[in-house]
């Protein structure tokens, strides 16, 4: 069985900005060696961080956006799993995990995500723990 993976906002961020590791995550979807799947609302608070905090123009942000979008499903979420972490923003990607199926969390969130290790079956792990998995 292929893996379904979601990957944390931090993720998409690292990978798409800076390369290394997490982008070698992402890689992963793009060649079809894993099943990669997202929600609306991952993608908004990404496309916002870019141009808040990283500078990307609107633009910009949206074609990254539209480059991830080859790769990822998009699923659905009903936005009603609350109390999962203590970072409300972590538990749409929680829910998104669960909405699509998904066996991982791929998250560099050492405060909130990380810790739990795993929800409902779904791990959670670091870029460099899932990608050492395809070596």
């Amino acid at each position: 069985m292929q893996p379904v993976v979601v990957y944390d906002t931090n993720v998409l961020i690292s990978g798409m900005i800076w390369g290394g590791i997490p982008y070698r995550c992402i890689e992963l979807a793009q060649q079809d060696a894993i099943e990669g799947v997202t929600c609306v609302e991952i993608l908004n608070e990404f496309e916002q961080k870019l141009t808040t905090k990283f500078g990307f123009s609107s633009p910009g942000a949206a074609e990254i956006v539209t480059e991830l979008l080859d790769c990822l499903q998009i699923v659905e979420i009903p936005n009603r799993l609350k109390g999962v972490t203590t970072d409300p923003d972590d538990n749409m990607v929680i829910e998104c995990a669960v909405v699509g199926g998904a066996t991982h969390i791929v998250t560099g969130d050492q405060k909130h995500l990380l810790p739990l290790e795993n929800y409902q079956g779904i791990l959670i792990v670091k870029p460099a723990d899932f990608l050492a998995q395809f070596k």
